[in-house]
C-alpha cells in the first residue's frame, strides 16, 4: 500500500468518525461577528494554524481549498466571499465531502447569512485539480503538502500555481523541522499520512515554491507545534516540530531572485529626513520599514554605520518594501 493509499484511509476513518486532534493540534477559532462554526467542525478540524486571513480576502475573490476536513475554513473562507461557488473544496475521499456536506447544513441552521452553495465542494485530488487555468484569486491548503514526497509535492505546488490567477496568492499551513524528519523517522506510511514524516526546514519549504515559479513569498507566522519522542512515535530521537503559515504570491520571479520575507525590519537612525537606496526603497529616519531577506542583504553590503536590520521574526503582515 502506497503512503497516499494510507492517508486515504486514514482521513476516510476521520471522516466516518471525528478524530479529534487526528494530526494536528487544536488552535483558536476566529472570532467574527455572526459567525458560528459547529461543534463538530471543530472536532473535524485536522490543521495546524490558519489559512484565513482578512488582508487576502478582499473584493469577493474566488478561493479554492484542497482537503477539506469537516469544512470549518471553507466556512470561514464563505463568510468574506458570501457568493454562490464563491469557494471551491476539493478532496480525494468521498466520505469527508459527505461529511463536510452534512456540517454545512448545520451551518446554515446555525448562521443566517451561510448558505450551502456558497461552497462548491469537488471530488479530486491535489496532483490533478479539477479546476480551470488561471481562474483562482485565493488557493489554500492545511496540513497536507507536507504529506508529499518530493515528486509529489512539486506536482502538488505546479497545479496550485497553474490554476492561480497573476498575483493570485497560494495560502498554506504545515509543521516544519529545522533538520529533515524522514532521516530520524523509521519508515512509517501511517505517519506520513499524518502529516508528521514529510516536515521539511523552512529553507527547503520556500525553494519548493519559488522552484515553481512564485515570486514573492511571506512567512506570516512561525510558532511551537509538538514534540515526536520515541516513547510515543516511531522515531529514534526526539524532535521538535513547529507550526508555519506562508502565502505564496504568482508575482513575476525578479531578475535577481525572489523576494521572500522572513519578518526583517530596517531602520535608518543617521543625521538625514530619509535614506534612499536609489533602488526603491526609501527608510524614513527612526521609522522601521519591513524588508525582504534579499533587500536586507543588499543594505547590510552597503557597509553603513546607521541603517540597523533586525533578525528574522518569522512574522510578516504585509507592507514593506517591495
Amino acid at each position: 500500500m502506497s503512503y497516499l493509499d494510507t492517508t486515504h484511509d486514514v482521513y476516510k476513518e476521520a471522516a466516518l468518525t471525528p478524530d479529534v486532534g487526528l494530526c494536528c493540534t487544536t488552535n483558536p477559532i476566529w472570532e467574527l461577528p455572526g459567525l458560528k462554526i459547529p461543534k463538530i467542525m471543530q472536532e473535524m478540524n485536522y490543521g495546524c494554524g490558519s489559512t484565513v486571513n482578512a488582508r487576502d480576502l478582499t473584493n469577493t475573490p474566488k478561493i479554492l481549498y484542497v482537503g477539506v476536513g469537516g469544512g470549518m475554513e471553507l466556512l470561514q473562507f464563505a463568510y468574506f466571499s458570501r457568493q454562490k461557488s464563491g469557494v471551491i473544496g476539493v478532496d480525494v475521499v468521498k466520505e469527508m465531502l459527505e461529511a463536510s456536506r452534512k456540517n454545512f447544513k448545520e451551518a446554515e441552521e446555525q448562521n443566517d447569512w451561510f448558505k450551502s452553495e456558497f461552497v462548491d465542494l469537488r471530488h479530486g485530488d491535489a496532483l490533478h485539480l479539477p479546476v480551470d487555468d488561471n481562474s483562482i484569486d485565493v488557493a489554500a491548503q492545511n496540513c497536507l503538502f507536507n504529506i508529499f514526497k518530493a515528486e509529489d509535492l512539486r506536482k502538488a505546488i505546479e497545479e496550485m500555481y497553474r490554476v492561480l490567477k497573476p498575483h493570485g496568492r497560494l495560502v498554506m499551513s504545515d509543521p516544519t523541522c529545522e533538520q529533515p524528519m524522514n532521516d530520524n523517522l523509521r519508515n512509517d506510511e501511517r505517519l506520513r499520512a499524518l502529516c508528521l514524516s514529510g516536515s521539511l526546514p523552512i529553507a527547503e519549504y520556500v525553494k519548493a515554491l519559488t522552484d515553481v515559479g512564485f515570486g514573492t513569498i511571506e512567512i506570516r507566522a512561525r510558532k511551537p507545534y509538538r514534540i515526536l519522542d520515541p516513547n510515543h512515535y516511531d522515531t529514534n530521537e526526539l524532535i521538535y516540530i513547529e507550526s508555519i503559515e506562508v502565502a505564496a504570491i504568482k508575482d513575476p520571479m525578479p531578475a535577481d531572485g525572489p523576494c521572500v520575507f522572513t519578518g526583517k525590519a530596517a531602520i535608518y537612525y543617521g543625521d538625514q529626513d530619509y535614506f534612499d537606496d536609489k533602488k526603491g526603497h526609501v527608510l524614513l529616519k527612526n521609522q522601521p520599514i519591513a524588508i525582504c531577506d534579499k533587500t536586507a542583504g543588499a543594505l547590510t553590503s552597503l557597509g553603513r554605520n546607521d541603517i540597523f536590520i533586525s533578525e528574522s521574526t518569522y512574522h510578516y503582515d504585509g507592507g514593506g518594501c517591495c
